[in-house]
């Protein structure tokens, strides 16, 4: 399922399927992006899963990536990240217009996700699109000093009317 998503676009960016040969820059990535990032064996097990999981590239750099995992009739993001020097581009736009687009081809009617709590900012991206909190989980982020953060869990239903490319 992984291979579906694949764009060239007019701007020179274009979206592949993430695959173990991308995972060295994944991870540069994800280390500059989190305080606690995904590690390789994360990444691995979620392409040996079959989850969808895809790159945004720009000509030479790699702008971001997202991991989701489809289930019946939804779809869980699981990782959306924009390298940190490429963020406020609209990266993490396209990315999450791919997962939108990827999700209604595939049937989902809703789609889930984690947020810290203490991440107002991708909170704030997630309203934009159309996304409610809809419950917590508590301690489900490892937090500095051995503590643990709340995570907000947040749901856009994907047949809502003027969501689909907020």
């Amino acid at each position: 399922m992984n291979a579906l998503l694949l764009f060239e676009a007019a701007n020179g960016q274009s979206l592949r399927p993430m695959t173990v040969t991308s995972l060295d820059a994944v991870i540069q990535i994800e280390q500059r992006a989190y305080a606690f990032p995904w590690t390789r064996g994360n990444f691995i097990d979620s392409l040996a899963a079959g989850y969808v999981a895809q790159i945004l590239f720009s000509k030479h750099d790699l702008l971001g990536y997202f991991v989701a995992m489809e289930g019946v009739q939804e779809m869980h993001l699981l990782n959306i990240t924009v390298d940190p020097r490429f963020q406020g581009h609209g990266h993490a736009t396209t990315l999450y217009r791919a997962l939108h687009s990827h999700s209604l081809a595939m049937g989902s009617h809703k789609l889930w996700l984690e947020v810290r709590k203490s991440n107002e900012h991708a909170q704030q991206i997630y309203r934009h699109f159309g996304f409610e909190e809809v419950g917590v989980r508590k301690g489900y982020y490892p937090a500095p000093l051995g503590q643990r953060e709340d995570a907000l869990v947040m749901a856009l239903a994907l047949n809502a009317p003027g969501r689909d490319q907020a």
